[in-house]
């Protein structure tokens, strides 16, 4: 982790979904630095997630992990996972969109890694 870093911000974005767009599965800003991983179903309802953590809504309008389903016969989408370190923490308003996350965080990031799984039906 990069010194200086304050909090972490994870997302998944799948960029093959026929929207024009690409589609965002979740977005979550304000991980504690110290946080060394995430419970598993963290991003489902009653899930849980380290202190001061907060979920965006994803494209369906909710808050919350949205699993992989593209289209049957399409081609294998893109998920693309990102995980960024801040040199600061974000105060975002509800109904904040993960475009607008992506702007706030402008200026503020360290580092960055991704990974990239691919899923067909």
């Amino acid at each position: 982790m990069p010194t200086g870093t304050q909090s972490l911000v994870l997302t998944k974005y799948d960029p093959d979904a026929p929207t024009g767009s690409g589609f965002w599965h979740w977005s979550v800003f304000n991980i504690p630095a110290t946080a060394t991983g995430l419970a598993e179903g963290a991003g489902n309802p009653g899930g849980t997630l380290p202190a001061g953590a907060q979920q965006l809504n994803n494209e369906g309008g909710q808050p919350g992990f949205v699993g992989a389903c593209p289209p049957v016969g399409d081609k294998a989408h893109r998920y693309v996972f990102t995980l960024y370190a801040l040199s600061g923490k974000l105060d975002l308003p509800a109904g904040t969109t993960p475009a607008v996350l992506g702007f706030m965080m402008n200026g503020q990031v360290l580092a960055k890694t991704s990974l990239t799984a691919y899923y067909g039906r």
